[in-house]
């Protein structure tokens, strides 16, 4: 049996790339404000706009048809081009190099890069799980994990090339968010795809050398966050050590394929030797006797593999039967009142940050950024530690363990010292993160992989309904409390927001407790 291939680890760094390249959604509280004055609209317009990248999300149910009918490559590919016209299009309107464009025009480009961005997820999950069939949860929590640093490397990439100023921000990242997507995936289109390999057991090598730069990566980012705020670290030295540790993921399909002539290399040379040294009778008599109780291993492990393969058929669910379900249901609303509020919060962090007289949005975007990473982080870590003890923590339980902090957090924010907001924003960021993470191998625990590209698609659309609903409720309660121009200044300006967002979360982690009281039996008997 061959060992996996080095190109099956190449293709998981492409993906890792494409997924930090991929959130340019979370950019936007950083240049929100300065959008605001540029395209002259209110708070409650601002939000609807936010409402417009995630309701991207509505629609992403194409991309998992279109990846179950086209080419990776085509889906990919048009995920990017995708981005590069709703972005593009709205910086060229900044720049004055079009014809003055609507609000509602603005508000479709903005859905078109939201729903971008769901055409890349779809092809970087299915290829996780095509790829790493056997330890499947690992390899996706890693790729996302990176996804939550996307807002950190805009970051430092904004301060190192263009330094922008606060009237120009709006510019400076749309350019990016439209540029930078397309660039990767043409890097990385023609190796993320799926690798065919007779063995699909990946060494523990892989992994664990992923996670070691996985986790330097972390810790470089939040003291680069921190040195943010304090002005301790240079953008660009902030950029150029991110992006050798992101080089620094080829070692990992090196190293594989050095590893692998090795051992094919010493495996002939013994088998050379046998074959001078034990041509006896003896030698084949006993060489047949393992021979037939190797035959014996195989055919018990083919018929262990067939009755795991039927029972997880069992388990596939197409989309009409899993919205008939109930845990569909408790799982659909858990999440929208736990992971989308967190999401709100992020989004109109640049405003909470405003309120409170604070001048450094990008700084506290970037710490979340970088706790969201180390949330993710950890928690495939975590799983990839009880894999290897064959003891995993389901989905809904970790969902319950995630959210009950983020209450906390946003029960915390009504205290205005700087200390709250800088806690509150490290907790909701963390959690926020891992919870995603999570949702992603929860969805193929509970309904099965077979149909995960449109299930995970119908499930994500709670995203853009609860950023509508919550940001909606936090604009108007933002305008209400605001000046002539708009602007809301003082912790009142968000106080009812924090209790209301603080209150969904213990909702959430009462209906994700439920939900893993109504699975657990089923999913210890699978």
């Amino acid at each position: 049996m061959s060992s996996p291939t080095p190109l099956q680890w190449l293709s998981l760094v492409g993906i890792i790339w494409l997924q930090v390249a991929n959130g340019t959604g979370s950019n936007f509280p950083v240049y929100s404000s300065n959008l605001k004055q540029l395209l002259s609209i209110s708070q409650v317009q601002l939000n609807n706009l936010a409402f417009a990248s995630d309701a991207g999300k509505l629609l992403g149910w194409f991309s998992g048809v279109a990846a179950a009918c086209l080419p990776l490559w085509l889906v990919l590919t048009f995920g990017a081009v995708l981005g590069l016209m709703g972005y593009g299009v709205q910086f060229l309107f900044l720049v004055h190099r079009i014809p003055k464009l609507s609000y509602w025009q603005v508000f479709v480009l903005t859905t078109m890069g939201g729903n971008a961005t769901c055409w890349i997820n779809t092809v970087c999950y299915i290829i996780c799980i095509r790829n790493f069939s056997s330890n499947p949860r690992v390899a996706v929590g890693l790729s996302t994990s990176y996804f939550g640093l996307s807002a950190m490397v805009y970051t430092a990439l904004a301060d190192a090339v263009f330094h922008p100023l606060s009237y120009r921000k709006a510019k400076v990242y749309l350019l990016l968010n439209a540029v930078v997507p397309m660039v990767v995936t043409m890097l990385t289109v023609a190796f993320v795809r799926e690798i065919k390999s007779k063995d699909q057991r990946q060494s523990d090598g892989g992994f664990i050398l992923i996670f070691v730069i996985a986790i330097a990566t972390g810790v470089f980012a939040i003291f680069g966050s921190m040195g943010s705020v304090s002005n301790g670290l240079s953008s660009r030295s902030n950029m150029l050590g991110l992006g050798c540790l992101f080089v620094a993921l080829l070692i990992v399909p090196w190293t594989t394929n050095f590893r692998e002539f090795f051992e094919r290399g010493w495996s002939g040379s013994r088998s050379r030797e046998g074959k001078v040294h034990h041509l006896n009778v003896e030698g084949v008599a006993r060489h047949r006797d393992m021979e037939f109780d190797n035959k014996v291993v195989v055919e018990e492990e083919e018929e262990e593999e067939e009755d795991v393969e039927m029972s997880v058929e069992k388990q596939q669910v197409g989309v009409g039967k899993m919205v008939k379900k109930v845990e569909f249901w408790l799982y659909f609303f858990g999440y929208m009142l736990g992971a989308t509020v967190g999401l709100v919060f992020l989004n109109n962090l640049g405003q909470i940050v405003e309120s409170r007289g604070l001048s450094k949005a990008s700084s506290l975007v970037s710490l979340a950024s970088s706790f969201g990473f180390f949330g993710r982080l950890m928690l495939s870590l975590l799983e990839y530690l009880s894999s290897k003890n064959k003891y995993t923590v389901s989905g809904p339980a970790l969902c319950a363990i995630l959210v009950a902090p983020m209450a906390g957090g946003f029960f915390m924010l009504l205290n205005t010292s700087k200390f709250s907001l800088y806690m509150s924003t490290i907790i909701i960021g963390a959690c926020t993160g891992a919870i995603t993470t999570v949702a992603v191998s929860t969805t193929s625990e509970l309904f099965g992989s077979k149909y995960f590209g449109i299930n995970h698609n119908i499930i994500v659309s709670n995203i853009p309904m609860g950023s509508f609903v919550f940001g909606y409720l936090a604009a108007l309660v933002y305008q209400a409390g605001g000046t002539e121009n708009g602007r809301c200044m003082g912790a009142k300006c968000h106080e009812k927001t924090f209790i209301i967002w603080g209150s969904l979360c213990s909702v959430s982690t009462l209906l994700f407790a439920i939900l893993y009281i109504r699975t657990r039996r089923t999913l210890v008997e699978n």
